[in-house]
């Protein structure tokens, strides 16, 4: 077939596609670039209309070790030719086992550390909030601005952004009680935060109405901003004294992406209960809540699973993970691919166009940067610009943040490191031309 043809039937495709989801979804399933994904491998991903890009999406965080990292497939593939489903609370299996002696092994938990899996990361934070009032027995829970735990209804009580999340609504599970956040980006400080704590307790919360406190070490969504360390110690000593929970959502944040195995590690301070998802299934749907022996004890055998939740493909997917965790070094590449990303944003900054490259944030590989105004002030609309224009050229990027200005840089953290300086010259081109955006 000649090439025109070739093409116009490769659009001809997309347009189909995009025709057909009009019928059929849901307009409340929001896409961020729309080409239809057609394949992939590790960094690299071709649409239906044969565009190859350079993959800064990374299916939000899930592809740590890249789309279709053979040795993933070499395990899901062995288990698919042994059963593909089982559900763990009738019959077991071992891989949901192999995963879960891989957590108690390597999750930051002081003493026994026990484990459900769940299908995703949100599951898992539902029932890190059942755990919670289980073992405290009360129903308060503290999180934070800017935070994002998830969309379903207990979730999204957490989730600290209300449009489009909790738009029309009504009432979510409480009670909840959201306070501010202590990083650089929000110019909140450890004592403003403390501060915030000992108001709440003063005003409106009896400390001992609440059973948990639930926090992102880094948070995903609000923007890669990295909670100072110094609060988390005082986190986990309040828990202490008052029988609280504390909760580390590491959906985002876990699995080498920070240049730790989990975030909350760079601080120093072991949760009660560790949620996870997303890069621990290698692009297969799993997650998992790992905590201290008498929390993930607290509810009465049944009173935790799911049909799905522990699905041995996604297990054996998980079990490969894990392997290439430790096999290739992913720590250590994290802290050399964060970087690379450092050097890169401080040399956009230099070039013509430059200055709307803001702040950039985060720590090891989970990094981001802000899009600025002429005036320093958030723009959504240069980052608009900047997704299209670099969409165009053959890079996906993904925005964040509290104004929709943050891109997040979640390229698997296996990425070649010529494809990361072939990504950040596309940016550069594309600077003048952001900066032609009011």
């Amino acid at each position: 077939m000649p090439r025109d043809d070739a093409n116009k039937t490769a659009e001809t495709l997309g347009a189909s596609i995009r025709d057909r989801q009009t019928v059929s979804v849901s307009n409340g399933v929001r896409n961020v670039h729309p080409v239809y994904l057609d394949r992939a491998l590790n960094a690299e991903a071709w649409d239906s209309e044969g565009n190859r890009y350079i993959d800064f999406v990374g299916g939000i965080g899930v592809l740590t070790i890249g789309h279709r990292n053979p040795v993933v497939m070499d395990r899901v593939i062995a288990q698919c030719d042994r059963f593909t489903h089982s559900c763990f609370n009738a019959l077991p299996h071992e891989p949901y086992v192999a995963v879960t002696d891989w957590l108690a092994e390597n999750c930051p938990i002081e003493g026994p550390a026990k484990s459900m899996l769940t299908n995703s990361g949100a599951e898992a934070m539902e029932n890190a909030l059942k755990l919670a009032r289980a073992f405290t027995g009360r129903t308060g829970v503290i999180a934070f601005e800017g935070a994002f735990h998830g969309r379903t209804l207990a979730t999204l009580a957490l989730t600290g952004k209300t449009k489009p999340y909790k738009t029309g609504l009504g009432p979510l599970p409480g009670p909840v009680w959201h306070l501010p956040y202590p990083c650089p980006e929000t110019g909140v400080s450890v004592a403003d935060a403390m501060a915030a704590i000992d108001k709440l307790f003063a005003v409106s919360a009896d400390p001992k109405s609440v059973g948990a406190i639930v926090i992102e070490p880094v948070q995903g969504e609000g923007g890669f901003r990295a909670c100072d360390g110094e609060f988390l110690v005082a986190l986990r000593r309040l828990c202490d004294e008052n029988g609280m929970v504390l909760i580390a959502d590491e959906i985002q944040s876990g699995f080498a992406r920070t240049g730790k195995m989990f975030a909350v590690e760079h601080a120093g301070v072991s949760p009660d209960i560790l949620v996870m998802g997303k890069g621990i299934g290698g692009g297969f749907p799993l997650g998992a809540i790992t905590g201290a022996e008498d929390v993930m004890h607290a509810l009465a055998p049944g009173g935790l699973g799911g049909t799905y939740s522990g699905n041995p493909v996604a297990c054996a997917a998980a079990t490969g993970v894990f392997e290439v965790l430790e096999k290739d070094n992913i720590l250590g590449r994290a802290k050399q691919l964060g970087e690379k990303y450092a050097t890169h944003i401080a040399w956009l900054r230099d070039l013509p166009g430059g200055h709307v490259i803001g702040n950039m944030r985060g720590i090891g590989a989970m990094r981001a940067f802000e899009l600025i105004a002429d005036d320093g002030k958030p723009s959504p609309a240069r980052l608009q610009c900047l997704l299209q224009l670099a969409r165009e050229n053959g890079l996906l990027l993904m925005p964040s943040g509290e104004h929709a200005n943050v891109v997040r840089l979640l390229a698997p953290l296996t990425i070649p490191f010529d494809q990361v300086d072939e990504a950040f010259a596309i940016i550069a081109k594309l600077l003048p031309k952001v900066a032609q955006v009011a």
